[in-house]
């Protein structure tokens, strides 16, 4: 098992992978298969997507714990720039076929509507995680700073989440799938950080009693 997950192959096979919603779209756009609203289609399309790469992002530290898999860790990066990937494709879905790229019409459209602001700010929190995801921002950085910084994907996830669900108003069910997932995986940090916290906290010592007959 361990040399299936150290291999350079898998991951190579594992970028692939993440390669085949895109190509799936692009190959869908190029025979006109994107439905009666194209831009709709593919907004939707790649917000679902972002949406599962953070999940996945956000599985590798329960899974490699949880397993015993400690190498799982090399497949974090690449899932999570993934997802800025895909994130970008759902911004510029906006920006450029619904928006025409109006700079001034989306950000009036930002502030007036909630749930572009919501997805908006997911989509900003997500911008330095990708910048500082190499080994030399981890340097630069620190690893507790950097870990810290990194953490901020929970706030991106949950803002996407609510994005999503202000988006469709009606048919929620895809977005409360993705939440509840979120939510346990949010549960699942906040109880190993108190667990870890507890079990790294100093012993106090009893006093020694003093016996009042001498």
């Amino acid at each position: 098992m361990r040399a299936f997950f150290t291999s350079k192959w898998t991951k190579v096979a594992l970028f692939f992978l993440c390669l085949v919603p895109f190509a799936g779209l692009v190959w869908r756009s190029l025979h006109g298969d994107l439905g009666a609203n194209p831009v709709e289609f593919l907004q939707h399309a790649t917000g679902d997507w972002t949406l599962r790469f953070l999940i996945f992002t956000l599985c590798i530290t329960p899974f490699r714990k949880l397993f015993k898999l400690p190498d799982l860790i090399r497949f974090r990066r690449m899932l999570g720039l993934f997802a800025f990937f895909y994130v970008c494709l759902h911004f510029l879905t906006y920006l450029g076929p619904d928006q025409q790229f109006d700079l001034a019409g989306m950000w009036k459209d930002v502030a007036k509507r909630p749930f572009i602001t919501v997805g908006f700010t997911a989509f900003v929190l997500l911008i330095p995680l990708a910048i500082t995801s190499t080994a030399g921002w981890i340097r630069r950085l620190g690893g507790k700073r950097w870990q810290m910084l990194h953490r901020s994907i929970y706030f991106a996830a949950v803002f996407g989440v609510i994005h999503y669900y202000w988006l469709v108003k009606s048919d929620v069910r895809k977005p409360l799938f993705y939440g509840a997932l979120v939510g346990i995986l949010l549960l699942w940090r906040l109880g190993d950080w108190f667990f870890k916290r507890r079990s790294q906290a100093p012993v106090r010592m009893a006093a020694p009693s003093i016996s009042v007959n001498g």
